[in-house]
């Protein structure tokens, strides 16, 4: 499984190392920056992702920023894609169960990278639970 990851300068350090986490567990990964802490615009990070995302180089993909909520808006505007945020792990399974979310996207000025790590693991691990949720999957887009 190939998995592309992003994050502005908020995100940088936890992003680093989940890159590292990821590969250790085997996964290819593709990293689509930023590469530093310096102050930088999480959109130019987002768009490459989404866009990786659709056309299928990727087969999934995290985001990282402050909040989160710049990326998941960003991400978002891309056809395609189910960017969900999450802060637990209970989230980041039910962003993936019910949402069927293909980007996850996590608030790393709001979460411990154990956390991180964990909601990492909670959505990677669980299933799209389809039925009523695809039906509902499937309004989203006009």
């Amino acid at each position: 499984m190939k998995i592309g990851i992003c994050s502005d300068h908020a995100g940088f350090e936890y992003k680093t190392r989940l890159i590292s986490y990821l590969l250790g567990k085997g996964y290819e990964v593709v990293n689509f920056g930023t590469d530093s802490t310096d102050s930088c615009d999480y959109p130019d990070y987002a768009h490459p992702l989404a866009e990786a995302v659709e056309k299928g180089e990727c087969n999934l993909g995290i985001a990282l920023c402050g909040t989160g909520n710049g990326m998941s808006m960003t991400l978002n505007h891309h056809r395609g894609i189910r960017a969900g945020l999450a802060w637990n792990t209970a989230v980041g399974k039910l962003v993936k169960e019910h949402n069927n979310a293909n980007i996850l996207v996590m608030p790393a000025r709001f979460i411990s990278y154990n956390m991180a790590t964990a909601i990492v693991r909670a959505w990677i691990g669980t299933e799209f639970a389809g039925g009523r949720h695809q039906r509902r999957i499937d309004k989203i887009q006009p």
